[in-house]
């Protein structure tokens, strides 16, 4: 397998629906169950499969994703063969026009052309789902197709796709040709000489596309049959490491139904919530149904119920912040929610 499987990770997607997220970060960074982000599941199911060359190929807004990744150490990519390549995109579109993969890949067809592995996947950066890829290359390589694209049980398609290497370089050679511009295209195409295959994966599986996707995905975690089908002890969900003490809970401090990252500080009340790492929550705040991100700061007798707040938000002492399942109070980044700017 080592040799076989090539992992490909398109990270150029952007949803609109998740733009308050998305600011200063790209889609494949996005925080996600207090400690990982999202790309880190499609990049763990890779190396779990036994994927040992992957390439990411992130379009816009990718410091963010670069800083977690680093060499790729925390996913033993970091190796002197192979390991984990990382290729923002020297494409720029001053007509707005939309991009496709495959030209992002053909400004690097230096990694295709040396690439060793006779498979490639080819994956997208925000599913949530925990999958061991080498019965899908089995499966395909019986099935004598030339793509196979792997479908939910539903029959949603998840856009990942298992393709010959030698074949996937020909469609981003032909792609001005063809009008291929990826790999949705041509399994979608209604006429094309390839033998076209559906692998249906019945695990967990959700696409991030929305905040309310985002934010119902998130809370379904807090249901341990969710948490157990995505985190599984033989193929570990792996992230950036980071050395924090355990989070401090003082006393009349009260948790329920809640993930805690390390190095928080709770004083307050925390109930069916997700909280990352060092966050401080003050004397009499109550927060519930939220998603706290990493180093946010909130003050004494808050009120939260069904807010997101992104990295690095204070919020002042007595503010009460309320939204909806459907609609969650979002919070951007870096920025400061006081009383009176309530509505």
């Amino acid at each position: 397998m080592k040799r076989k499987l090539l992992g490909v990770i398109d990270a150029t997607t952007y949803h609109e629906d998740l733009e308050d997220l998305l600011t200063h970060r790209s889609l494949a960074a996005l925080p996600f169950a207090g400690r990982y982000r999202i790309i880190d599941f499609v990049l763990s199911n890779m190396v779990n499969s036994g994927i040992r060359s992957v390439a990411i190929f992130p379009k816009m807004q990718y410091r963010s994703l670069m800083d977690h990744l680093g060499s790729g150490k925390n996913w033993d990519l970091n190796r002197k063969r192979d390991g984990l390549f990382f290729f923002p995109s020297p494409i720029v579109d001053n007509d707005g026009n939309k991009i496709g993969s495959f030209e992002h890949f053909a400004a690097n067809m230096d990694f295709f052309y040396r690439s060793t592995q006779e498979y490639s996947i080819i994956a997208n950066c925000y599913t949530i789902f925990n999958m061991d890829f080498r019965p899908i290359l089995n499966w395909h390589s019986q099935a004598k197709c030339d793509i196979t694209e792997i479908h939910h049980q539903d029959g949603r398609s998840m856009e990942m796709y298992l393709i010959k290497t030698s074949l996937l370089i020909k469609l981003i050679e032909t792609r001005h040709e063809t009008g291929y511009t990826c790999m949705k295209d041509v399994v979608t195409a209604i006429h094309n000489d390839y033998s076209i295959c559906h692998y249906d994966y019945n695990g967990y599986t959700v696409m991030i596309d929305s905040i309310e996707n985002y934010f119902s995905t998130s809370m379904k975690l807090l249901e341990s049959n969710v948490w157990k089908q995505l985190f599984i002890k033989e193929q570990p969900i792996f992230t950036k490491v980071k050395d924090e003490p355990p989070t401090k809970y003082s006393k009349g401090s009260s948790v329920k139904n809640a993930m805690v990252a390390n190095g928080c500080k709770i004083f307050g009340t925390v109930e069916n919530s997700i909280v990352s790492r060092g966050v401080k929550i003050g004397k009499g705040a109550v927060i519930k149904n939220c998603i706290i991100m990493q180093k946010c700061q909130i003050e004494e007798n808050c009120y939260l119920d069904s807010v997101i707040l992104d990295k690095d938000v204070k919020v002042d002492a007595g503010t009460h912040l309320t939204g909806t399942a459907r609609s969650p109070y979002v919070i951007r980044k870096g920025t400061k929610q006081g009383a009176l700017m309530n509505s």
